[in-house]
């Protein structure tokens, strides 16, 4: 399974050679495409609001390197590297981007619009905005079943959730309110109590379900 990586200036690159069967390209068109693409690097994805949102956390998550796959008996091997490949792909492109809430680019983010971007982006998967939302998208799996590409849920208050995805059976990659993007291990004491559940967006094969 090959996904296609891309961000928006890649998108509308593909889009514009797509028309008319690569044969028609508007000098108009062309000249915004080159124009994107030139600011490879420096492209500002979404905006953000300055509201902060305070986690109740009485201390960090330990941040992790990405470890080798967990063994799943049914999944292919290859799919599952190729995740983790992408994964670490998304990790390097928003490593230590802040916690906003409410923030959607590289100025700030915050966890849901995070998954956002990963599954759209990377994956090209839709996702709705929140992280109640998000939630209730895919199907629910048992801890057992976890692969790269599923989505872990926690509740970190009354009234407040958190969302990261799966890099293996311990690593999750996210938008920490305290570190901003970066990899935590679902063993440390904050984390593990703070679980609530696995969801599965991303299907291993066609026979998955």
């Amino acid at each position: 399974m090959n996904y296609i990586i891309k961000s928006k200036h890649i998108r509308l690159y593909l889009q514009v050679m797509k028309q008319d069967g690569f044969k028609i390209i508007s000098i108009s068109t062309l000249c915004s495409m080159l124009t994107i693409l030139a600011a490879c690097g420096t492209v500002k994805r979404g905006s953000y609001h300055t509201v902060q949102h305070k986690e109740p956390v009485s201390e960090k998550a330990d941040s992790a390197d990405l470890k080798p796959m967990m063994s799943v008996s049914n999944a292919s091997s290859d799919v599952m590297r190729e995740r983790q490949e992408i994964l670490q792909l998304a990790y390097s492109d928003w490593k230590g981007i802040p916690y906003i809430l409410g923030g959607t680019g590289y100025n700030g983010i915050d966890c849901s619009a995070f998954m956002q971007v990963v599954y759209e982006d990377y994956f090209s998967v839709m996702l709705p905005r929140t992280t109640l939302e998000q939630l209730e998208f895919g199907e629910p799996i048992a801890k057992r079943r976890v692969t790269p590409g599923d989505m872990v849920f926690f509740k970190t208050g009354r009234q407040t959730y958190h969302v990261g995805i799966m890099i293996n059976a311990t690593d999750f990659l996210h938008a920490s309110t305290s570190e901003g993007v970066t990899i935590s291990k679902l063993t440390h004491p904050y984390w593990e109590s703070a679980f609530l559940a696995y969801r599965r967006v991303l299907k291993l094969s066609t026979n998955d379900s």
